[in-house]
């Protein structure tokens, strides 16, 4: 990401949620707000051809992960919203839309990213005619300069009650050491209990072919888009972090576990392919 410019992968991820809501039946994850935040050259675009890159198999696979983390977290906040979290940080938040089309009374959002990315979303909500709602707060970070935990207790995070934290689209762009620092951060602001759902790029291992070739596939967009992949992980180096900093109850779904949960018995292919790992640990 170039300062001053928003997220091109952020763009991305809005145009294959957008996507999922346009054709693929049923729904895994439901967003009435993604084709508008498009902005309406894009979303007329999109609708005039929406299966543009569905002749390919790997574009189709990462709209399914996608829609499937968003899916997972949201699913993490409610089952956090009814043991009585009131407050959900949204780390590098991108086009996400929950905090316009959310209706959990009392519930706090704090959308946290670059200042630039936040501007431009911001912009992109008036031109598209979304108010910001009163239970909003944006909190515009430059992870280079300040501290992330700061930022947040300015904002107006209480630690001393639950916070649950999603951190989707994130990790893998982050060099290890950042990815830990940010880990332990909310480690400490969830003493009082909450949780995390994250993502990160799992290390490839074994003889799976077409898992290697869609992991190196995929690296190579992103680094054209300029903005490369920086870190990946073991599985069981991610849940001893995070027992160490003190989570519990840790579930790391893979692409098996998700296509059970949330893809079996489709009609139409529509399934997670080597994409990555999503995990949702909870407070001690």
């Amino acid at each position: 990401m170039k300062p001053g410019e928003p997220s091109r992968t952020a763009m991305g991820v809005a145009l294959r949620r957008a996507t999922h809501q346009l054709i693929d039946r049923p729904l895994v994850f439901d967003d009435p707000l993604a084709v508008t935040m498009l902005g309406e050259e894009m979303a007329q675009w999109l609708r005039a051809d929406p299966r543009r890159g569905e002749a390919r198999v790997a574009p189709r696979a990462m709209r399914a992960f996608l829609v499937a983390r968003s899916r997972i977290a949201e699913d993490a906040l409610r089952r956090a919203y009814d043991q009585g979290c009131r407050q959900y940080v949204v780390l590098g938040a991108g086009l996400d839309t929950f905090a316009y089309r959310q209706a959990l009374a009392d519930l706090r959002v704090f959308e946290v990213d670059q200042p630039w990315t936040q501007q431009w979303k911001r912009a992109r909500l008036a031109d598209v005619g979304i108010s910001e709602p009163g239970s909003l707060t944006f909190v515009p970070v430059d992870f280079e300069t300040e501290i992330l935990a700061t930022q947040l207790q300015r904002a107006g995070v209480d630690a001393s009650r639950p916070v649950f934290f999603s951190w989707l689209g994130v990790s893998m762009y982050l060099t290890e050491a950042v990815v830990w620092h940010t880990l332990a951060t909310v480690a400490a602001m969830t003493r009082s209990g909450g949780g995390i759902t994250f993502d990160y790029g799992a290390t490839v291992t074994g003889n799976n072919i077409s898992h290697r070739l869609m992991a190196a596939a995929l690296a190579r967009r992103v680094a054209a888009a300029g903005e490369p992949f920086r870190s990946s992980f073991a599985p069981q180096v991610i849940a001893d972090h995070l027992h160490r900093l003190g989570f519990i109850g840790i579930d790391d779904l893979d692409d098996d576990a998700m296509n059970a949960r949330y893809f079996a018995n489709r009609d139409d292919g529509l399934a997670v392919r080597g994409s990555g790992r999503i995990v949702t640990a909870w407070a001690g």
